[in-house]
């Protein structure tokens, strides 16, 4: 089995509520705060605002995994929530960049397409008793669509705005954080892949493993019945 998957903890003893989880929740909180500034596009101040907000959920998903990690805090719920806490955050950027025209529609749909359908996975495993985590293509992937997003996200026109010759540099940065989605794309596509890879090789497992044991009962060999001499027998020398 993956060092990603695992059973369900279903006796474990760390609490819920911690830290790495709190900041997890928080930057569930912070995803429609970011979208509702981030739709008020006429708006330099709400725009500056948005690109904040998304740096600071940004940032939680540095340290939430880091501190469950180092200070022994895993939790099934902070292992499932976490993907999906990052899911919502990039989604939405994604889509507000394509609301915007910075990104294709059609890069942000073959994202949300991947990262949906993997979530799907993930239930359907759950459902199992395995909780499938993050790989490291999947952590990877989960950076540079941040760095991608966290480029876009600035409102760079706005210093076009302030003085148009600007727009020289402004343009440059803008085609790089597009360079920078590009690849975050090819990573995500590549991390759906693995994971897709994983969970068929955990099907078969077990599959294979309820074939072993159903064998192993067909195999087992029948218990003699009773034998009416022995049991004569030993009801005579009683």
């Amino acid at each position: 089995m993956s060092e990603n998957v695992s059973r369900v903890q279903r006796d474990s003893k760390v609490p819920v509520v911690n830290l790495p989880n709190a900041l997890t929740v928080l930057r569930l909180v912070l995803v429609p705060v970011f979208v509702v500034l981030g739709l008020q596009s006429q708006s330099w101040t709400a725009l500056w605002a948005a690109f904040v907000v998304f740096s600071v959920a940004a940032i939680t998903d540095r340290f939430d995994g880091e501190l469950a990690r180092s200070w022994g805090q895993i939790t099934d719920f902070g292992r499932i929530a976490d993907p999906i806490a990052d899911k919502a955050l990039t989604l939405c950027g994604f889509g507000l960049l394509s609301y915007q025209g910075y990104l294709p529609w059609w890069l942000t749909i073959l994202i949300a397409v991947r990262e949906l359908g993997i979530t799907a996975m993930r239930a359907f495993f759950l459902r199992r008793g395995v909780v499938v985590s993050a790989n490291q293509a999947g952590k990877l992937k989960t950076f540079m669509q941040m760095v991608a997003l966290g480029t876009l996200l600035i409102p760079w026109a706005h210093f076009t705005a302030l003085n148009e010759a600007n727009e020289g540099w402004v343009v440059l940065l803008i085609r790089l954080g597009q360079i920078f989605a590009g690849v975050a794309l090819a990573l995500t596509l590549y991390s759906g892949f693995m994971y897709v890879i994983d969970g068929v090789r955990l099907m078969r497992g077990a599959s294979a493993g309820e074939a072993v044991a159903d064998s192993r009962d067909n195999d087992a060999p029948e218990e003699p019945a009773p034998s009416r001499r022995g049991t004569a027998g030993q009801h005579v020398q009683s």
